[in-house]
């Protein structure tokens, strides 16, 4: 199934909770660390444990812990060994030791994403992304990179290009999912566009998000255009006909096409 939008939503605000449970994004994230305050923690790991067993959540249901170097972190992930989620976020990931340990404490079955937020995380990337355990994903932190690097603000994020592009390579080179950064801007629609555009060009299967409103433009920017889908069926056609029995590259449309090409029009074609 295809992951194009990750929300985070405060697990201590009961009617944000409330909704989630009826929202379109692929990922539903109830947040136990930046969303919630420090005299708020366990009553928000409550209320996420209590409504993961509630249930009744349309998206795929993960919870962000706080991490295993905060008064919080342990209990958060205790709590969650026998909750009823998809999937637990770990942020500031900085090294294979932290998945392992994190995994360790992880009911079987249930997937851990990694945030890469954090220069060290950077350094030691590969290893992290090689990491054995329960990760399947890794996420861009882009705030706390921007800010723990010291960059200037940019609205291309040319400071963070090489960070984007090294994400998604480890991601891919593992088979974890990756999943681009958030747009804080809430407003404005024409800036959260063409940044979803750009972590589609750069790669990224889908977008974190702040707000219900960004998940149209998510799903938009992330998931085929009908011009992929046309295409991508032609191929497959193509492929499939008698006279292409056998051969590795053929004509398509009047471009030469490879059965490379027919893999990727497969997958396309399966996540839709």
């Amino acid at each position: 199934m295809p992951i194009r939008s990750v929300l985070y939503l405060p697990a201590s605000n009961a009617r944000a909770v409330e909704k989630a449970r009826t929202l379109s994004c692929d990922v539903a994230i109830l947040d136990l660390e930046d969303a919630v305050a420090p005299e708020m923690k366990a009553e928000a790991r409550k209320a996420a444990v209590a409504a993961a067993h509630q249930g009744g959540f349309g998206p795929r249901l993960g919870v962000r812990i706080n991490g295993l170097d905060t008064p919080w972190g342990a209990d958060d992930l205790a709590a969650l060994r026998d909750a009823p989620v998809d999937l637990v976020v770990a942020p500031k990931v900085e090294s294979a030791a932290m998945v392992h340990a994190l995994s360790r404490d992880l009911k079987p079955g249930v997937a851990l994403w990694a945030m890469i937020e954090t220069p060290r995380a950077l350094v030691d990337l590969r290893d992290i992304a090689e990491a054995d355990g329960a990760l399947r994903g890794l996420m861009l932190g882009v705030n706390d990179l921007a800010k723990d690097l010291k960059t200037g603000a940019a609205p291309d994020r040319e400071p963070l290009k090489p960070w984007l592009a090294a994400v998604v390579a480890h991601a891919r080179a593992n088979g974890l999912t990756a999943i681009d950064g958030v747009f804080n801007r809430i407003a404005d629609e024409a800036g959260f566009a063409a940044e979803c555009a750009q972590g589609r060009l750069y790669g990224f299967d889908g977008k974190s998000l702040i707000h219900p409103s960004q998940i149209a433009g998510a799903h938009a920017a992330f998931g085929p255009t009908q011009e992929e889908v046309v295409w991508a069926r032609s191929v497959v056609a193509a492929f499939a006909a008698p006279e292409a029995a056998g051969l590795g590259v053929i004509r398509v449309k009047g471009e030469m096409v490879e059965r490379l090409h027919l893999q990727a029009a497969q997958e396309l074609l399966a996540g839709i």
